[in-house]
Parts: C-alpha cells; sequence; structure tokens
C-alpha cells in the first residue's frame, strides 16, 4: 500500500511540476524575447502589466483547483450528480469572469496602465499588453479550470502535456512575433494569449476519447453556494496569484521612488526567476491535492497526511536548492535578461536575486501547507497562510524595511514575510492535529 501510495505521489508531483514549469515561461518567455528585442524600457512595461496577468492566473486556479478539490472528494464518496454540478459551477463562474475582464480590457486597459505607474511610452507598451492578455482572459481561465480537473479526473500526463504544449508553442510564437515579423510588445502579448488556447484544444482530447468522469449538469438553485464553497476551497491559490501582483505594483511604486525605472527592470528579472521557483512550488502542492482529497474523501486521514508530509519534505529541499543557485549563478542569471550590459541594472538585480532567494525555504512549506488545508475542507486556514505569506506580512515588511534599509530592505520583505508566516503555519498545523478546526460548510 506505501509503495503504491508513493508512486502515485510522485507520479503526480513530477507530472505537475513540470506543467507548472511549462506555464512559468509563458511570462519568462516574454521577459527573455523582451528583453533582448525592446530592452529595458520593455522589460519595465512587462514587469507593469505582469500583475494583471497574475489576477487572470489567479481566478483561473481558484475555480479550477477548488472546483477539482470538490470534484474528488465527491468522487470519493460516490456523489456523481454532485460532482457534476461542481464542474458546471466551475465553468460558468470562470466564462462568466473572463468575459467581464475581456471588456474590461477593451474599455480601460490604458487608465490601469497608469494607475499601476507607467508614463509616457512605458504607458503606452503597458496600455498595448494590458488589452491583449485581457482580451484572451477566458481562455487563461477555461484553460486553469480544464488542467485541474483533468488532472482529478485520473489523466495527469495530458494536463501536464497541455501545460507544456502551450508553453512552448508560446516560446515559438515569441520569437515569431517579437523578431521576423517585430509585432513589438503586442506581438510577445499574441504569443502568450495563443498558449491557453492550444492548451485547451489538446484537453479536448480527454473528451472526444470518452475519457471524462464529469460532464455538464445545471442546477440554478445551488448554483451560487457551489460557487461560494469552490472559491473557499481554491483561495489559497487566488491569494497567491493575488499576491503576486499587490507585491508586484506595490514593489514597483517603491521601487520606482528608491531606483526609477532600472530598478523596476531590475525587479523584473528577479521577479520573473522567482516565478519559476514558485512554479515549482504550485506543482508540488497542486500535485498532491488530487491524492489528499480523495485520501480525505475516504476517511483514510492517515494517508492525507503523510502524503502532505512528503510534500512538505520535497518543497523545503528544493527552497535550499533554488536559494544555493541563487548564489552560485547570480551573474550568469541576471545576464540572460540583461542583453544590453547595462552596468546599474546587474548592480541592482545582483543584491536582489540573493536576499529575495533567501525566502524560498519557508515559502514552498507556506504554499503546500495551505494547499493541504484548503483539500481537506479548511478553507479559512487556507486563506489565513495565503494571505499572511502572500499579503499582509509581505507589503509590511516591504514598507518597513525599505525604510530602514532602502532597497536591500524591499529584497528582504519576501524572506522576512515567509518566515513570520512558517509560524503561523506551524501553529494552525498543531490544531489541525489535535482536531481543534473547523471544517468548511458544504
Amino acid at each position: 500500500m506505501q509503495k503504491q501510495m508513493n508512486r502515485e505521489f510522485y507520479k503526480y508531483i513530477s507530472l505537475n511540476v513540470l506543467g507548472m514549469l511549462g506555464l512559468s515561461c509563458y511570462i519568462l518567455a516574454d521577459t527573455f524575447f523582451i528583453s533582448k528585442r525592446l530592452g529595458a524600457d520593455g522589460l519595465t512595461a512587462l514587469n507593469l502589466a505582469i500583475s494583471v496577468y497574475s489576477i487572470i492566473n489567479g481566478l483561473g486556479l481558484m475555480l479550477g483547483i477548488g472546483g477539482a478539490t470538490r470534484f474528488a472528494i465527491c468522487r470519493a464518496q460516490k456523489e456523481v450528480q454532485k460532482g457534476n454540478q461542481v464542474f458546471t459551477a466551475s465553468a460558468a463562474a470562470g466564462i462568466t469572469v473572463g468575459l467581464v475582464l475581456l471588456f474590461l480590457g477593451f474599455t480601460a486597459s490604458d487608465a490601469v496602465a497608469k494607475i499601476l505607474g507607467a508614463e509616457g511610452v512605458i504607458q503606452e507598451m503597458t496600455g498595448s499588453y494590458l488589452k491583449t492578455i485581457l482580451g484572451f482572459a477566458p481562455f487563461f481561465i477555461v484553460n486553469n479550470i480544464l488542467i485541474a480537473f483533468v488532472r482529478n479526473d485520473g489523466s495527469p500526463r495530458l494536463s501536464m502535456a497541455a501545460m507544456l504544449t502551450g508553453s512552448f508553442s508560446n516560446i515559438l510564437l515569441d520569437y515569431v512575433f517579437l523578431f521576423p515579423l517585430n509585432m513589438g510588445i503586442f506581438g510577445a502579448a499574441l504569443a502568450t494569449g495563443f498558449a491557453p488556447v492550444i492548451s485547451i484544444g489538446l484537453l479536448s482530447l480527454h473528451f472526444i476519447r470518452g475519457k471524462n468522469r464529469f460532464t455538464w449538469s445545471f442546477d440554478q438553485r445551488a448554483l451560487g453556494r457551489r460557487v461560494l464553497d469552490i472559491c473557499s476551497l481554491g483561495i489559497s491559490a487566488f491569494i497567491n496569484e493575488l499576491s503576486s501582483a499587490v507585491v508586484l505594483i506595490v514593489f514597483n511604486l517603491l521601487i520606482l521612488r528608491l531606483a526609477g525605472n532600472t530598478g523596476v527592470a531590475a525587479y523584473g528579472i528577479v521577479a520573473n526567476l522567482a516565478l519559476v521557483a514558485v512554479s515549482v512550488f504550485t506543482g508540488i502542492s497542486q500535485g498532491s491535492q488530487p491524492l489528499i482529497s480523495r485520501f480525505y474523501g475516504e476517511g483514510r486521514k492517515k494517508e492525507s497526511t503523510a502524503v502532505l508530509l512528503s510534500a512538505v519534505l520535497l518543497a523545503a529541499a528544493v527552497g535550499i536548492l533554488f536559494s544555493a543557485a541563487a548564489f552560485a549563478f547570480t551573474q550568469n542569471l541576471i545576464g540572460i535578461f540583461n542583453s544590453e550590459g547595462n552596468q546599474e541594472l546587474a548592480d541592482i538585480a545582483f543584491c536582489g536575486l540573493r536576499l529575495y532567494f533567501l525566502g524560498f525555504c519557508p515559502a514552498g512549506i507556506n504554499i503546500v501547507a495551505a494547499a493541504f488545508m484548503g483539500a481537506v475542507e479548511r478553507g479559512r486556514e487556507s486563506f489565513a497562510i495565503a494571505f499572511a505569506r502572500g499579503v499582509a506580512a509581505i507589503l509590511f515588511f516591504a514598507f518597513v524595511l525599505s525604510f530602514i534599509w532602502k532597497m536591500d530592505g524591499i529584497w528582504l520583505a519576501f524572506p522576512a514575510a515567509e518566515v513570520s508566516t512558517l509560524l503561523l503555519t506551524a501553529g494552525l498545523w498543531r490544531r489541525y492535529k489535535r482536531g481543534t478546526l473547523p471544517a468548511v460548510e458544504k
């Protein structure tokens, strides 16, 4: 039994980590090609716009992971019809939200760019990127929902293949649109927007082949309740992405004051490399979720806890490796995105990369723990961990430490927030083990 559980654990984890690494290439490829083609101005515009992409992605992950978690629990408890209604609620909410964001993109993208701190030519580039990305919002959200449901429906390989195919197509189209076709930042955004469309096309094979164990089942009376339940279970995924957006916006504004556009471009390098690290932790947490939810639904608390502990140990080890890599290969990593050889940019990013990446060991543990709480219907605790690390603690430390140590303080805000949140995580875990945490009402 233990060997079978370990095989399943590493199968889901490895496939999902690979898929999430592929998804992180959506923006990483943009960063690389924009830095090569458009220089520091393009990098600054992308870093300002990326916060909106994080919100879009977060909404899709919340509806996808939350819905798939409830779906897995329903399946384990033989509630097939309820599982179908959960899928329908997730899809309907995702399409609705996506259309609202699409409308926002066509009517207010320039205004949003200005709010984010863009001015002059930077504002024009940021607005162009935002309009295109928001235009594809329904596809980003639906893609995240389908990936989560297909993975929980017993097809993690197809989910991984869809994520990787979309990402590789993005890389190829980035090159074509930015270099041979010379489409500027609009081309980079268009390449990113095509990626979820291609991914959805591949995911449709799950339905064409008749492998799906969920289908459309609309229940208008329960729709609102279902959506709220889905959001409560997937809230940590949304907060993780929302925090990325909030932190980007606040950090950009603070850095603009301390180091100008060059500082923002340097932060763009650090933030996009951090995106890869976070994608691995997200892959570990999302890969363990189907197993945790299934064991929990079957009443096997010991097995669900064993999966969590394995995921925590793996996340901690990966976090240490990322921190070590940031110190060992600092100049090489920065050089990838500094094609102009800007020495001021390199100096700011050098210090930033080393200090910022100190936070990734506790970050991995916190991300996995928040996902676990959602997977076992402890939505409030999942929200508490995600909100503490992603919003409250990091904003507090960003303002306080930047006042004391300027740019160094901004870089140190991330590790300080993760360490402080780890204390909260430990306290909630002790309460869960004692059985004093109330479950979310269904």
